[in-house]
């Protein structure tokens, strides 16, 4: 892959975050935040170029606990138990303390304020970002989130799915690169649909084996984002310009929670994508994302 990006690392307290630049600095400033245990390489290269090329300088963050950002082992892990039945006894940290990681970004690039779009997880420090911070957001743009990890939730069926796949112990950049291809197989868009990248998607898990691999603090970001309260009454409040983008066939945040996100902030635009599943977007439909990030960002 070749990849002309700036790396570079911000701080919030004693959490160092590592991000990456493409563009410009006369663009339009825009920050990509990820999802549960996903990396930053999970925004497609050519995605953040094909913005830069619309006018945005682009910044693609490593949440805490994911890549080349500060992993907190020292907090331990998380049973899945108690994330359950007692979430807020398990989170280690909270979404704002993760929303508060992506301001430090934006301070570290010397960005006032910025067009914000986050995915899954993402999405969620993002509308958190929108509540607590909302002097440094331009936009907001949540994609395949909810407002609640209690809305639009994954059944039963494909939690039991997922969790399987990913007990399963990796000792490769080529295993981690194969258990990528295989999550997207569950939860991604439907392979009839649109046409899916496996071989990037492989290399994507064989560059996050890498860089980071860390089962651990995955279930850390999740604890944080199950022990997170509704955010419903508080979006209510929200006064930016506001883009939901949200699969029609995605099994892990179902349809409801875009509905739902879109519903809580006032003239809020919703769009979703027929056929589209979790994350990993295909290319196909990287056009109607990025007309609509365009549009909201105007």
């Amino acid at each position: 892959m070749t990849r002309e990006v700036t790396r570079r690392h911000a701080r919030n307290g004693n959490v160092s975050l590592a991000y990456e630049v493409f563009g410009p600095d006369t663009g339009e400033p825009l920050l990509l935040i990820m999802g549960v245990g996903a990396q930053m390489l999970l925004w497609h290269d050519d995605f953040c170029r094909e913005l830069v090329r619309r006018g945005f300088r682009v910044a693609r963050m490593d949440n805490r606990d994911a890549g080349l950002s500060t992993h907190l082992t020292h907090l331990g892990e998380p049973s899945p138990f108690t994330m359950i039945v007692r979430p807020k006894v398990a989170a280690r940290y909270s979404l704002g303390d993760m929303a508060r990681d992506a301001i430090a970004v934006l301070d570290d690039l010397g960005w006032r304020s910025a067009n914000v779009v986050g995915g899954s997880l993402g999405g969620m420090i993002a509308q958190t970002m929108a509540i607590e911070h909302p002097e440094r957001l331009r936009s907001l743009t949540s994609i395949m989130s909810s407002p609640s990890a209690r809305i639009g939730r994954a059944t039963v069926r494909t939690n039991v799915k997922v969790a399987a796949l990913l007990r399963k112990p990796v000792n490769s950049a080529q295993e981690s690169g194969q258990q990528l291809v295989d999550l997207y197989n569950l939860i991604g868009t439907p392979s009839d649909k649109y046409p899916r990248d496996d071989k990037w998607l492989a290399e994507i898990g064989a560059m996050s084996f890498e860089r980071a691999y860390d089962p651990a603090g995955k279930l850390r970001q999740q604890a944080a984002m199950l022990a997170a309260p509704d955010r419903t009454a508080a979006l209510a409040a929200v006064r930016l310009p506001t883009l939901v983008l949200h699969g029609t066939a995605d099994p892990m945040i179902r349809p409801a929670g875009g509905r739902a996100t879109a519903e809580a902030i006032p003239g809020a635009k919703l769009a979703m994508l027929e056929g589209i599943g979790h994350g990993a977007f295909p290319r196909d439909i990287w056009h109607v994302m990025i007309e609509n990030i365009c549009a909201i960002a105007r």
